[in-house]
């Protein structure tokens, strides 16, 4: 019997996380704020990366922003993205403050232009992860 490949692209799920992965999979996107010193932060995690406080929470954001750079990726043998090749890899600025890596679907590459309005699309990528994918915004 032939085993399935190894994902590379699934996070692990921890207690300190799981809300923000639950908000992914009901299609809202989350940052986290920190309660001390007021600086927004992405990615999710207990503590805040500018004053080392533990007082962080999330809060919804509108998942508008702006692209800020991409590559399109040719090669990736890793599983699933060797399925997905050739892809978008980009990083965006949401409106709030904070840069994400992610990826840009729904557009060609030559289309990309830095600095063009995108809007967060949610992604299922297995029965328990939603990731943020970004396509560019309707007007």
């Amino acid at each position: 019997m032939a085993s399935a490949a190894p994902r590379f692209d699934l996070p692990t799920i921890e207690d300190e996380t799981r809300t923000f992965w639950d908000a992914l999979r009901e299609g809202r996107l989350m940052i986290a704020r920190c309660g001390a010193c007021g600086k927004v932060h992405y990615y999710p995690r207990p503590m805040c990366p500018s004053c080392w406080s533990e007082d962080v929470s999330l809060v919804e954001v509108t998942g508008r922003g702006t692209l800020y750079t991409w590559s399109t990726v040719f090669v990736n043998d890793l599983p699933p993205f060797n399925t997905k090749v050739p892809y978008v890899a980009a990083q965006v600025d949401l409106e709030e403050g904070v840069r994400l890596t992610t990826m840009v679907v729904d557009a060609a590459p030559q289309d990309l232009e830095i600095g063009m309005k995108l809007q967060v699309v949610f992604e299922a990528i297995s029965d328990d992860v939603t990731i943020p994918v970004f396509a560019p915004a309707r007007s």
